[in-house]
C-alpha cells in the first residue's frame, strides 16, 4: 500500500478538530518544523516545543470546516476555518509519512481572485 499525502492532511485536520494532541503529535517526524504565520509568529523545530505549541493551538485555533485540500510538490495544502479565520497548511512528509515541514497561515487570496479597483 502507497503513501497518501492527502488523506494524511484530512487525517491530521480530523485530529486537531478532535483536540487529539497525542495523534496530532505522533503525525509529526522526530526532526519536524512548525513554521507559524497565523495564530502566533514562530518557528518550532523541537519535540518539546511541538507538543507545547500544539497545546497552545488546541486552546486558541481550532478548526471548524475544510476549505480546501489539493496536492502540492512534496504533500498537500490543507485550508480550513478558525476562529481567527480561513488558515492554510502545506505539509512535507517524510519517507515514513510523517510530517517533516509544515507551513501554516492565514489563506491569502490568489492572484486570479484579486478584484480590481479600476473603474
Amino acid at each position: 500500500m502507497s503513501f497518501d499525502p492527502m488523506a494524511a492532511a484530512i487525517d491530521w485536520l480530523d485530529a486537531y478538530r478532535a483536540r487529539d494532541l497525542n495523534a496530532i503529535v505522533q503525525m509529526h517526524a522526530d526532526s519536524a518544523v512548525v513554521d507559524c504565520r497565523c495564530c502566533v509568529r514562530e518557528t518550532v523545530a523541537s519535540e518539546a516545543r511541538l507538543m507545547a505549541f500544539w497545546k497552545e493551538r488546541l486552546d486558541d485555533c481550532v478548526p471548524s470546516e475544510l476549505g480546501d485540500l489539493k496536492p502540492v510538490l512534496n504533500g498537500t495544502s490543507i485550508s480550513f476555518v478558525t476562529p481567527r479565520g480561513a488558515t492554510t497548511a502545506i505539509m512535507e512528509f517524510d519517507a515514513e509519512g510523517k510530517i517533516a515541514y509544515m507551513e501554516w497561515g492565514a489563506l491569502a487570496a490568489p492572484q486570479g481572485d484579486r478584484r480590481s479597483t479600476r473603474r
